[in-house]
C-alpha cells in the first residue's frame, strides 16, 4: 500500500515536472518578442507597407483627363523594355567591378596589417582607417568634388606645379573611377573593422602550429586568415553589391559639376526619383524601382548561392 501511494506520488510529481517545464519553455520562447517587437515595427511601416504600395502605385497610371485609371502590368512591362532603365543599370554595374574588388582588397589588406601585431598603438591606424565612414555621404561628394577640380582643386593644382594638363576627372570615361573612389574611401574603414573584427577570434594555437611548421607571415594569412573570415568577406561582397546597384548620393552631388556626364538617367536610383520628382510620373516610377529591386534581389541571390556552393 505504501509502495503503490509512493510510486503514483512520484509519478504525478514527474508529471507536475513536466508540465511546469513546457509552461516555463512556452514563456521562453515568447520572452524574446518584446525585444525584437521594436525591429518589426520598423520593418513593416519602413519597408512592407511602402513594398506593397510601390505595386499598387505601379498598376495605376495617371492623366491629364480621366485622373488615374488601372492600367494592370501595363508599366512593369515597359519597364522591362526600358532602355534608359537597362542602361543605367549596366552603368552600375560596370561600377560594382571597378569599386567593389579595390575596395574588398584594401580593407582586407588594411586588417591584415593590424592583426599582425607589428603596428605600435593600434588604436590610432584603427580610428583613422575608421574615421572616413563617419563623414556623411553628400559630405564626401562635395569635399571630393572640389578635390577634383582641374583648375583650382588639388589634382589640378598638383599637375599644374609639374606643368602638366589635369586629367578631367568629370568626363564620362573616368566618371565611375571618381565615384568608386570616394565610395572606397568612404567604406574601406568599416569593412576593414568587419574583417579585423574577424580575425580577432580566430585561435591562436592555429598560427602558433603554422609558425612550428615553418609558415611564413604571408602564408599564414593566406592559407589561415583569409579562409577563416571567408563568410565575412562574402557578407562585404553582398553588402557592396546592394549599395552598387543602389548608388545616389555621389553622382547627385557631382551632377552640378558635370551636368554634361551624369544625367537624368545616371543610375537606376537617378532614374527613378527623376521619373518621380521631376516627370511626376509616380506610377512609372514605382513599377521601375520595383523592377531595379527584383532584379538586385535576384542578383545577391545568384552570387550568395554561387558563395554557398563554393564555400562547401
Amino acid at each position: 500500500m505504501t509502495f503503490t501511494t509512493v510510486k503514483v506520488s512520484s509519478r504525478f510529481k514527474k508529471s507536475i515536472g513536466r508540465q511546469i517545464d513546457s509552461s516555463r519553455k512556452g514563456r521562453q520562447d515568447w520572452i524574446g518578442i518584446p525585444f525584437c517587437l521594436p525591429y518589426i515595427i520598423v520593418f513593416l511601416f519602413g519597408t512592407i507597407i511602402p513594398l506593397f504600395y510601390a505595386l499598387y502605385l505601379g498598376l495605376f497610371k495617371q492623366q491629364m483627363i480621366g485622373g488615374s485609371s488601372f492600367v494592370g502590368l501595363a508599366n512593369y512591362v515597359k519597364a522591362l523594355g526600358d532602355t534608359l532603365m537597362w542602361t543605367s543599370y549596366g552603368r552600375v554595374f560596370l561600377y560594382f567591378w571597378i569599386q567593389t574588388p579595390l575596395m574588398l582588397i584594401l580593407s582586407l589588406v588594411a586588417a591584415l596589417m593590424l592583426d599582425s601585431q607589428r603596428i605600435r598603438h593600434i588604436v590610432i591606424p584603427r580610428i583613422l582607417l575608421f574615421l572616413p565612414y563617419a563623414v556623411p555621404g553628400v559630405i564626401a561628394a562635395m569635399m571630393w568634388g572640389y578635390i577634383y577640380g582641374d583648375d583650382y582643386g588639388l589634382v589640378g593644382q598638383l599637375f599644374h606645379v609639374f606643368g602638366v594638363q589635369a586629367p578631367n576627372l568629370f568626363s564620362g570615361r573616368l566618371m565611375l573611377f571618381a565615384i568608386a573612389n570616394i565610395a572606397t574611401w568612404g567604406f574601406m574603414g568599416y569593412n576593414m573593422l568587419i574583417c579585423y573584427s574577424s580575425l580577432r577570434v580566430i585561435p591562436e594555437e592555429l598560427y602558433e602550429s603554422a609558425r612550428i611548421d615553418g609558415a611564413s607571415e604571408f602564408r599564414i594569412a593566406w592559407s589561415i586568415k583569409i579562409p577563416q573570415i571567408r563568410d565575412s568577406l562574402m557578407m562585404m561582397l553582398l553588402f557592396s553589391l546592394i549599395g552598387s546597384f543602389q548608388l545616389f548620393n555621389e553622382p547627385s552631388i557631382l551632377k552640378t559639376l558635370a551636368p554634361e556626364t551624369i544625367n537624368s538617367s545616371y543610375t537606376p536610383n537617378i532614374y527613378t526619383y527623376n521619373l518621380a520628382f521631376t516627370s511626376q510620373d509616380a506610377n512609372y516610377a514605382a513599377a521601375v524601382s520595383l523592377v531595379v529591386g527584383v532584379i538586385t534581389m535576384v542578383l545577391v541571390g545568384i552570387v550568395k548561392s554561387i558563395g554557398d556552393r563554393e564555400g562547401k
